[in-house]
């Protein structure tokens, strides 16, 4: 069944320090949906707060997963990937002393990806045939594009319906990006995936993005309805694109 996010006047931040500030926004079912921004705008705090590893101060989350709405604010965030929503995280975060196959176990903890992991590792090694090569490798040895990979594998491993991606470009070469943005549109469409991803390359977001938001301290500057809307704002082409 479909899947679909939904955040409604959110704030949130660290002790006093508040970084969002009345955030809402929609990614609905079997949609990509970018979150664009340059550094330090707000975008990782923003999908910390969807996972749970932030707690927002006001407002309200929403998940609708299979026909039931659930209220992700004051989950923990292992109740929220129970849930069915992955996360990969802005610079990977594996285990660079555990090997590929055991990162990709790690990410199929919870109970309804546990009967499918022969399935989802079939699938993992057949999006990704460089990780199924160096199966027995440490993730510490790999280059940045193989752990992108990496971290990504393991988060379908979970079984998510949801699946929320922080800066994907971060630390690789040009080619290695595009290859990754293509490998996202790839994975949404083979697994009917909802997602939301927080990305600052503009470029590469929008060629697989259905539509998107703009942040800008940590507030939505704008919204656009569909990749072109995104691609022809004036605010976008002077600031973000050097038009």
């Amino acid at each position: 069944m479909e899947s679909s996010l939904t955040l409604a006047n959110i704030h949130a931040g660290y002790g006093a320090v508040r970084i969002i500030e009345d955030v809402s926004l929609r990614v609905g079912a079997g949609e990509t949906v970018a979150l664009l921004g340059t550094n330090g705008n707000g975008k990782s705090t923003l999908m910390k707060s969807v996972m749970g590893m932030v707690r927002p101060s006001a407002g309200s989350i929403k998940a609708e997963i299979e026909g039931t709405v659930h209220e992700l604010v004051g989950r923990s965030t292992e109740e929220i990937v129970d849930l069915g929503i992955g996360f990969v995280p802005e610079g990977r975060r594996l285990f660079p002393k555990l090997t590929v196959t055991e990162n990709l176990m790690l990410g199929a903890f919870r109970p309804t990806a546990r009967s499918a992991i022969a399935r989802n590792l079939d699938f993992c090694f057949e999006t990704f045939p460089r990780l199924k090569e160096r199966s027995g490798q440490l993730a510490g040895s790999m280059s940045g594009g193989e752990q992108q990979m990496l971290a990504l594998a393991r988060a379908l491993m979970s079984a998510p319906r949801i699946l929320l991606i922080d800066e994907p470009s971060v630390g690789l070469a040009p080619l290695l990006v595009s290859r990754t943005i293509d490998k996202i549109k790839e994975l949404k469409e083979g697994y009917n995936l909802t997602v939301l991803m927080a990305e600052q390359n503009f470029t590469q977001a929008i060629r697989i993005a259905d539509r998107g938001y703009v942040i800008v301290h940590g507030r939505i500057a704008f919204e656009g309805e569909s990749a072109e809307a995104l691609n022809n704002n004036d605010m976008i082409r002077e600031f973000y694109l050097g038009a």
